[in-house]
């Protein structure tokens, strides 16, 4: 009842390209902009989730040359859409991303957990825990919030597993990776975290959660620091891509 008259008194806008929605709409995205969404199909790489060309020569057995000949820890990984840069403007998930994380707007993240889409690009129930990739103290103090665990627990919530933003920490800050290519940014992020209670994921299938995925270097090491902690399989989901 409260909700609807707040609505009443203040319409709700889509939070990609602020159109008025009904007063009485739940939702933070239009139906427009949902459906605008430019989201990654088939044929995917089996393990890193690029778009694959199956007739040439650089995959095999469904996975792409980067998969085959440097296989990455996690076992999968997927992403809504792609990102590319500029699209800011006209396309709806790196619009709300950008503001979400830039602009520190934490009342965004419903809309981006609506822009995941049914059903979502990793299966609902394969997993025990859902992992956010973390911020740096340092940079968690000065952000205020973590944008990957705002979404990690909203993802949460709709597959009913429990969210962990404590077992696994970023124990040293890095520099920033805008720049850098996927080897740089391996040996950026290499040991940059540890898990604090490896009984919390012993033996446990972990969704590893984060907004944008580019190299893929962050959610490999993450992965990498959570198997060797005694975790059974990491995968990864992303709301972008950037491809």
């Amino acid at each position: 009842m409260i909700r609807h008259l707040i609505n009443f008194i203040y319409p709700p806008r889509c939070a990609a390209c602020e159109r008025r929605l009904p007063p009485e709409s739940a939702r933070r995205v239009c139906a427009d902009c949902i459906a605008s969404i430019e989201r990654l199909s088939e044929p995917l790489c089996e393990v890193c989730g690029v778009p694959i060309d199956l007739s040439t020569a650089a995959v095999t057995h469904g996975r792409c040359r980067g998969c085959t000949e440097s296989p990455p820890h996690f076992s999968a990984a997927r992403a809504v859409t792609r990102y590319r840069a500029g699209d800011e403007e006209r396309a709806p998930v790196a619009s709300i991303i950008r503001r979400h994380k830039y602009g520190r707007d934490q009342s965004l993240t419903h809309a981006l957990a609506e822009c995941i889409g049914e059903p979502m690009p990793l299966g609902e129930n394969d997993y025990d825990l859902i992992i956010p990739v973390p911020l740096h103290l340092r940079r968690l103090r000065w952000r205020g919030f973590n944008q990957a665990a705002l979404i990690g627990a909203a993802i949460a919530r709709r597959v009913g597993r429990p969210l962990d933003v404590r077992t696994l920490i970023r124990r040293r800050a890095t520099p920033s990776q805008t720049a850098q290519d996927r080897r740089a940014r391996l040996r950026n992020v290499h040991d940059a975290f540890t898990v604090k209670r490896p009984a919390r994921i012993a033996n446990r299938r972990v969704l590893l959660v984060d907004d944008v995925m580019t190299t893929g270097a962050t959610v490999d090491e993450c992965a990498r620091t959570l198997l060797a902690a005694g975790a059974r399989r990491v995968d990864v989901l992303a709301l972008a891509r950037v491809l």
